[in-house]
């Protein structure tokens, strides 16, 4: 197994240091509703950690709760709330997210409020060991004194001047060092500290509790890119200055950016997605596959476009897992060991998820082709279900929505001229179906013989082996939301979504 080492800038055996895996992976600050990006980053980690799992390892898995920052202060103050309450809304609000997304749950959560005494420990630790040094009340990290700072981001420190966000103060020894305890302003919450009354810095709070619940050095420890610097850089800085043992990580594994067409998504821009948004009109299942069919360390552009895609993505997996609670087992030939085999190579492989995906795809479709020949093929669907439950796939079936009688007649009107069996043009036949179907009472009845029909013609398709005319079927009527099941007994369909 090997993964990428960002510390590194290659790909390296992974061996963990001792039986249980420690990880940790930075987690939100929680002053607004969680979006795409938000669901981008924990979906990789949440597949990372369940495949770890899956390997046979034992994970203790930390991720953080930043509930006290300037974002949080800034806007609980124009709400008229409290710090405590904004955090708390939204922290509750991210893990119905999770949830939703069916992401597993972190063995802890620490939250920042709740480590002020370990913080404390580790800032008066690094003034003790010459790395820190107090001013009016505050406290700053000397990074000229840490000889191999910037190793992560992979830049000189004189480098990074131009185009580093420099925290502004007058007090500061050189314009690089950073803050590790912040002198409390009017109004703002603060804690009593040996250095006046104040609130940790942004980076102390991720090293104090990483050490506290993980230990000294650490496995795996997760985030986006743009966290690299300065965030994981500082990260490194004190925990090693503190503890004076390397690494601090082993193993730094970064997830790419999230875009809205050629725009990075920000608050600042306006341009967010909740994931309550995305919930609204698609699964979970099919944000997990839009997210997993691209590898992580790769920039994501989110379209509703990708996304309805990755849906219908979704329907084909769903449609081949089907109940495997019966039906027959002999599989037509299908070699689910070296399906097995092949979806660990490629996760091994630095978590390639997009190649993980395309395995279950490609055992979905023999799944549907054994079933032509009677074959309920239990066992491989029993393995499309594990392996996707690893990819944290449900595979569940999406609530009904009522059946849109107009739009499949279109459909139909569509294939039919593709496929040669009408001589009316594709306009004469949506305008012959639609009016065929505004008749009271008939709609219904009519689209269910118009799929009915469509379920015919594909049998007959496959049978004479035009595999692509009859995948043209299938896909067709999945974009309409009508998604087919070959069963022992037959083709049947469902209808899982209005258009």
């Amino acid at each position: 197994m090997k993964v990428h080492n960002t510390l590194s800038g290659k790909k390296e055996e992974f061996l963990p240091q001792g039986d249980e895996i420690k990880m940790y992976v930075c987690g939100v600050t929680p002053y607004d509703e969680s979006h795409i990006g938000h669901a981008m980053s924990y979906i990789i980690f949440d597949v990372i950690h369940r495949y770890l799992k899956f390997r046979g390892y034992k994970v203790k898995y930390v991720q953080n709760v930043t509930d006290i920052d300037d974002k949080l202060i800034d806007r609980a103050n124009r709400l008229g709330a409290t710090v405590t309450e904004l955090a708390e809304k939204f922290t509750a609000r991210y893990f119905e997210d999770m949830d939703a997304l069916n992401i597993e749950r972190a063995d802890i959560y620490p939250r920042a409020t709740e480590e002020i005494p370990k913080i404390i420990e580790v800032v008066q630790g690094l003034i003790d060991k010459g790395y820190a040094y107090p001013a009016e009340g505050s406290v700053y990290f000397r990074v000229r004194q840490k000889e191999d700072y910037g190793k992560l981001s992979h830049r000189k420190l004189d480098s990074m001047m131009s185009g580093a966000r420099i925290e502004p103060g007058k007090e500061k020894e050189d314009p690089m060092d950073f803050v590790v305890w912040k002198a409390s302003k009017p109004g703002e919450p603060s804690w009593d500290s040996p250095w006046g009354p104040g609130r940790p810095g942004w980076h102390i709070e991720c090293s104090a509790m990483s050490l506290k619940y993980l230990g000294e050095t650490i496995d795996i420890h997760g985030g986006g890119q743009d966290l690299v610097f300065p965030h994981h850089e500082n990260e490194i800085a004190q925990s090693e200055s503190f503890t004076g043992k390397k690494p601090f990580v082993k193993y730094w594994l970064h997830n790419g950016l999230l875009q809205l067409g050629e725009e990075k998504m920000s608050k600042s821009l306006g341009n967010l997605v909740t994931i309550k948004d995305i919930l609204a009109q698609s699964s979970a299942d099919a944000l997990r596959l839009f997210v997993l069919s691209s590898h992580y360390r790769s920039p994501l552009t989110y379209s509703d476009e990708g996304l309805a895609a990755a849906e219908r993505g979704a329907d084909r997996l769903r449609q081949a897992a089907g109940d495997t609670s019966g039906g027959g087992n002999k599989g037509n030939g299908i070699d689910v060991e070296a399906y097995h085999n092949r979806f660990v190579e490629a996760m091994d492989d630095d978590f390639n998820t997009a190649q993980a995906v395309a395995c279950l795809f490609d055992l979905a479709r023999d799944i549907n082709r054994a079933e032509e020949s009677g074959d309920y093929a239990r066992q491989a669907r029993e393995t499309l279900k594990d392996l996707g439950g690893v990819l944290g796939l449900t595979l569940k079936p999406v609530e009904a929505a009522p059946l849109d009688a107009a739009q499949i007649a279109q459909v139909a009107a569509s294939l039919y001229q593709e496929l040669g069996r009408s001589t009316l043009s594709k306009e004469e036949l949506a305008k012959d179906f639609f009016e065929h179907l505004a008749r009271a009472g008939e709609e219904l009845r009519e689209a269910k013989e118009i799929i009915d029909d469509l379920i015919v013609m594909r049998k007959e398709l496959r049978a004479s082996k035009q595999w692509q005319q009859a995948d043209m079927i299938r896909d067709k009527l999945s974009e309409a939301g009508i998604v087919l099941e070959d069963t022992s007994q037959g083709t049947v369909w469902k209808y899982h979504r209005g258009s």
